[in-house]
């Protein structure tokens, strides 16, 4: 079963009324904070509850109690400086986790600074994976899990690999990266691959490492 916790979405444009959709299809608690009415109309009757409110009001927002909550989402884009007042007002009212839309590497260079503890650009972000994943075609999915991790998963279709084992093939040592997961062309999973474990053609398997060394490795089993 997922996890409910508590989120509060600030700001209801494109991004965050996404965000409003996919947390209350997914059966979580949600505050969602706008200054416009007729947009929270539009949320009063799905979300827990639905506020008008200016959020850089420092008042209005601890009146609702914003530290309070598991997660913040602050998803005011173009207005810059609201975006900014908000973040820092959400992380002294003592909200833990933070996450914040930018429109530019500035703006998101500034959340950072003042605490934001996740800044993400939608489109910037899109463009960045429509891209590699077109010049990294064997690389099926990725998260980058920090600026120095990533999680993709790759398509062996090299015949080189197939029939060895994950022992003589040494992603670690050749490669850098981690193999956690292979997944067979008949879609079975294997989430404890063991150093014996065969590859066969066309498995899928699921690393963790640098970027850089996951790219090296996808032009070799492509």
């Amino acid at each position: 079963m997922v996890k409910r916790e508590s989120y509060a979405v600030i700001g209801l444009g494109q991004f965050g009324s996404s965000i409003c959709d996919a947390l209350v299809q997914a059966g979580q608690e949600v505050l969602a904070i706008d200054s416009n009415e007729e947009v929270i109309n539009e949320y009063a009757d799905s979300v827990m509850r639905a506020v008008i409110a200016d959020a850089q009001d420092e008042d209005a927002l601890r009146d609702l109690d914003i530290g309070s909550f598991d997660h913040v989402y602050v998803s005011i884009g173009k207005n810059v400086e609201a975006s900014i007042m908000v973040t820092l007002i959400a992380k002294e009212l003592g909200a833990k986790d933070v996450i914040c839309r930018a429109e530019n590497a500035n703006h998101a260079r500034v959340l950072e600074k003042i605490g934001a503890d996740q800044v993400v650009r939608p489109e910037h972000d899109l463009a960045k994976r429509l891209v590699f994943q077109q010049l990294n075609p064997g690389v099926i999915d990725y998260v980058q899990l920090s600026k120095k991790v990533t999680l993709a998963e790759v398509n062996i279709n090299n015949p080189k690999f197939f029939g060895k084992t994950l022992d003589e093939l040494d992603f670690r040592n050749r490669f850098n990266v981690n193999v956690i997961i292979i997944v067979n062309a008949d879609d079975e999973v294997n989430q404890m691959p063991q150093a014996s474990d065969v590859i066969k053609p066309h498995d899928k398997i699921t690393v963790v490492g640098d970027l850089k060394d996951i790219k090296k490795l996808n032009s070799i089993v492509a």
